[in-house]
């Protein structure tokens, strides 16, 4: 996931645990027999990190139509479940950047088990400052990543260089809402430290300032109501599930994923679904 310039490290400490891929193979192995095909579909319990999980990527996908042949950037990639999953249903190429080390290493392992390698490139580097050309992809997307960035102008900034000309920007973001600041901890924050909220209006300025044309911007709040008091009231009642994020974050996902279910039931968050385009020359 994403950076603050000033504060990476925070960042990087908060997502930073040992062993992942390893402790994603076996934990898969444990519930779904040693013969189970390691697949990015079979894997997408786990290694989708975002609120909505795998259904959340769908969405995404629809609006950003990757194409066969087609260069995508997922920007904070994580540890490349969307990246593995969408290189290998669209049979495209995507390139993940990500700040976390930790999270690096367990993706380009992944991809070796899914057979992906060639499909999915991984690099470990800044959102804000990424090492790529101008113009070097087709579409790009990121999904609740600027929440840990702080420099919000300067993510799409950086978003609408490494796109061509006409070149697509898919995103899914927990937004600030009307009701206060949120409870912590939360999925991408242990505190406040590490966590920047905007509102929708101020993403959306961001992103016309940024000079991207807007296509589609929508809040999505009520439309996710129900699945997450649904998670939270089933976390709250039966704990986790065998497969899931605690896999590789630690049991201390629990508490956030609730904390971050009760914000959006709170109001203190929303959740926002955007596709934007770099202008033609």
């Amino acid at each position: 996931m994403g950076e603050r310039r000033d504060d990476s490290t925070t960042v990087k400490a908060h997502y930073t645990t040992d062993d992942i891929a390893g402790r994603i193979v076996a934990a898969v192995r444990k519930v779904m027999g040693d013969e189970a095909p390691l697949t990015p579909d079979v894997l997408a319990q786990i290694d989708h990190f975002h609120g909505g999980g795998i259904a959340s990527t769908r969405d995404l996908v629809a609006a950003l139509q990757p194409q066969a042949g087609e260069r995508i950037l997922d920007i904070g990639s994580g540890i490349g479940g969307p990246a593995r999953w969408i290189a290998g249903t669209f049979r495209c190429h995507v390139t993940g950047i990500d700040l976390t080390p930790a999270f690096c290493r367990a993706a380009e392992q992944l991809n070796q088990v899914t057979g992906l390698v060639e499909q999915v490139r991984i690099v470990e580097g800044s959102a804000l400052a990424m090492p790529f050309d101008d113009g070097s992809f087709d579409r790009a997307y990121s999904q609740n990543v600027v929440m840990n960035i702080a420099d919000k102008p300067g993510f799409f900034r950086e978003a609408s260089r490494v796109l061509k000309p006409g070149g697509l920007l898919a995103l899914s973001n927990v937004a600030a809402g009307p009701n206060g600041p949120p409870r912590f901890p939360v999925p991408w924050a242990t505190s406040p430290d590490a966590s920047f909220l905007s509102s929708p209006a101020e993403t959306r300025d961001d992103l016309e300032r940024a000079g991207f044309e807007i296509l589609r911007f929508e809040d999505t709040s009520a439309k996710t109501a129900a699945a997450r008091k649904a998670l939270r009231e089933r976390l709250e009642r039966e704990g986790l599930p065998p497969l899931g994020f605690h896999i590789f974050m630690g049991e201390r996902i629990t508490e956030a994923q609730i904390n971050g279910a009760r914000n959006a039931e709170e109001g203190r968050t929303s959740s926002v679904e955007i596709l934007v385009r770099k202008p033609p020359d």
